[in-house]
């Protein structure tokens, strides 16, 4: 048996069981959850539970993950946005529930799958089995712009620019509350939370790494403000724990938005309304900077019209 999740029941009111447990855990698919249930692997007080069980406030809810099983991803026919492509890297613009490569509970119809497909030969063995030429990822329902490589020198280089800080990128970011400030700058450690593992938390007793989040203001909405966003860092939801830890919550984020607030906003996609809109980097073969930039997807626009 491999990893144990640990969640905390916080729903406010009657809740089915594997609709709050889909709602929590991003990684984790219907499909799979409803595995888990089957196979007993999701208990509560050393009792296994059903997907319409009813719990308390407060109640804690384990999940036995089993091992993964090795195995090398296969090529898929997946539609790609590609926003430029030569031999050394290919540009995409992801669009809201792909994952980028393949992890429990989604092993196939990733980034990665669509990428083998599209790109054949040209990435068999960069970067290893499970990711081949990915140096950076993003959540699965975060939009926007992913780089990839397609030979091992360009992977390194890819690599070695974002290590040393020097691609630059930007993000669109619909936090709830009306900003006053112009810009600001968050700095915390991020790591796993204490008690949820599903979640990353700003400094949390141990283990966090330092993390660094600009922003400023783009636009001003009744309810609403529309962030541009620069990481100096690369952490795990680095822009979605920092936005909640500054009391900005982005609109939308199942983990670590705020529901009472979502409920408020006509047609509110059941997402982080959180956007990779701009990446620049140095070519890792010719040196010249690159840079790009990825139009917000509908739904996106459709909450900043009706905000």
């Amino acid at each position: 048996m491999g990893e144990v999740l640990r969640l905390t029941y916080d729903a406010e009111g009657p809740a089915r069981l594997d609709a709050w447990l889909a709602s929590r855990c991003e990684d984790l698919s219907r499909s799979r959850i409803q595995a888990l249930l089957d196979a007993g692997a999701i208990t509560s007080g050393n009792a296994a539970l059903g997907p319409r069980d009813r719990l308390a406030p407060g109640a804690e809810i384990f999940i036995a993950l089993p091992d993964p099983a090795p195995a090398e991803p296969v090529p898929q026919d997946i539609p790609l946005d590609i926003l430029y492509e030569d031999e050394c890297v290919i540009v995409v613009n992801k669009p809201a529930g792909m994952v980028v490569h393949p992890a429990p509970g989604h092993g196939d119809s990733t980034f990665v799958n669509a990428l083998l497909f599209h790109c054949g030969d040209e990435l068999a063995g960069v970067g290893g089995v499970a990711r081949p030429g990915i140096v950076h990822r993003l959540d699965m329902d975060t939009t926007g712009i992913l780089v990839a490589a397609k030979d091992e020198r360009s992977l390194n280089s890819l690599a070695t620019q974002f290590q040393a800080h020097t691609t630059e990128k930007r993000y669109a970011a619909l936090v709830h509350g009306v900003i006053q400030r112009e810009s600001g700058r968050i700095e915390t450690t991020i790591g796993r939370h204490p008690t949820d593992r599903l979640r990353m938390a700003a400094n949390p007793p141990r283990g966090g790494k330092s993390a660094v989040t600009r922003w400023k203001v783009a636009r001003r909405l009744s309810r609403t403000t529309l962030l541009d966003v620069l990481i100096e860092t690369g952490r795990t939801h680095q822009i979605r724990v920092h936005m909640a830890y500054a009391r900005m919550p982005i609109v939308g984020d199942p983990l670590y938005g705020n529901r009472s607030l979502d409920a408020a906003i006509k047609d509110c996609p059941p997402r982080q309304m959180l956007h990779a809109a701009h990446f620049a980097f140095d070519h890792p073969v010719t040196g010249r900077r690159m840079s790009f930039d990825a139009p917000l997807p509908d739904d996106f626009e459709r909450i900043l019209a009706n905000a």
